[in-house]
């Protein structure tokens, strides 16, 4: 199985269909297979970047736009659509290609995922209304180890470690001593982090949000406004929907609006390669860019 990950904008998509067409001229089918959090939704075509039918040139997509914004796709929903997937390509003598900038996802699905009983919705609810630095103060009381991995400004990862001490008795850390479901260990990996220059990144960054703008994000959120979805669901805090329903709104202007959506894209992706730069394994190959040669990155998928 391939993995192609990185942060927005790096060029992910289009080396993985690169490699799942070159593939095919070896005579191996192969499908590439959504580890983003965003382009898991239908509803966010334009503005997670979703592949259109011509940038996939005819290569099997899988789990893009999967998801109706009315449902949360958590960590574990995908890794387990993601395990199905695999497996069936598996079966059918294919190639899986991974390709995203999530890591919870990735990691979820090659490392598992702590086996947390469903939260007692009362003390869920409890915690969600607390202020976020009310919820701080209680985490550092009640978990202080997960306070001190977070920053303050974290509300949801301080609001999970919370419910989850409180309606289990335990600390989500203890939790994840012991994950299931992992696949890691099963599969053989080719795995490849893309980590592009910043300041190329980020220029990318900014003229991909513009571009958006001109080809239908506007019109994508004023649907997802006339839907009137619950505001804490993932789809309604994706990159940019908060920014254009501030515009569309009259609460800023146009400028301002492209400026605080580059922004916020500029940051997404400075997280991403972090994250990208310190967690994935010593040995996962790393690139500047995506024109690399597929079969010396990818040599070990060539062989029948």
């Amino acid at each position: 199985m391939a993995l192609i990950a990185g942060p927005t904008a790096s060029g992910k998509s289009d080396l993985a269909v690169r490699l799942a067409l070159e593939l095919a001229a070896s005579g191996r089918r192969a499908a590439v297979i959504n580890a983003d959090s965003a382009q898991v939704y239908g509803d966010l075509e334009v503005l997670s970047a979703r592949p259109s039918e011509d940038e996939m040139h005819g290569v099997d997509h899988r789990l893009f736009g999967a998801w109706d914004g009315a449902t949360a796709c958590s960590a574990a929903d995908w890794a387990a659509a993601a395990r199905r997937e695999i497996a069936s390509l598996h079966a059918a003598n294919s190639v899986p290609i991974l390709v995203g900038g999530t890591g919870l996802y990735l990691r979820t699905l090659l490392d598992g995922i702590a086996p947390v009983p469903a939260i007692d919705p009362a003390i869920r609810q409890e915690v969600r209304e607390l202020a976020q630095d009310q919820a701080r103060r209680a985490l550092e009381s009640e978990d202080p180890a997960a306070a001190a991995k977070l920053a303050p400004a974290d509300g949801a990862r301080t609001c999970r470690a919370l419910e989850v001490v409180r309606s289990t008795g335990r600390t989500l850390s203890e939790w994840q001593e012991h994950k299931i479901g992992g696949i890691g260990g099963a599969i053989a990996l080719a795995p490849l982090v893309l980590l592009p220059r910043r300041d190329w990144l980020y220029e990318r960054c900014d003229r991909r949000f513009a571009l958006m703008i001109e080809h239908g994000a506007v019109a994508e959120v004023t649907a997802l406004l006339a839907r009137k979805l619950d505001p804490a669901l993932p789809v309604m805090r994706a990159i940019g929907v908060r920014e254009i329903a501030s515009w569309i709104e009259g609460e800023s202007t146009r400028e301002g609006m492209l400026a605080a959506g580059a922004q916020a894209t500029r940051n997404y992706a400075k997280r991403q390669y972090t994250w990208f730069r310190h967690q994935p394994p010593g040995d996962w190959s790393r690139a500047e860019t995506q024109n690399i040669s597929i079969r010396d990155h990818f040599a070990s998928l060539f062989q029948l």
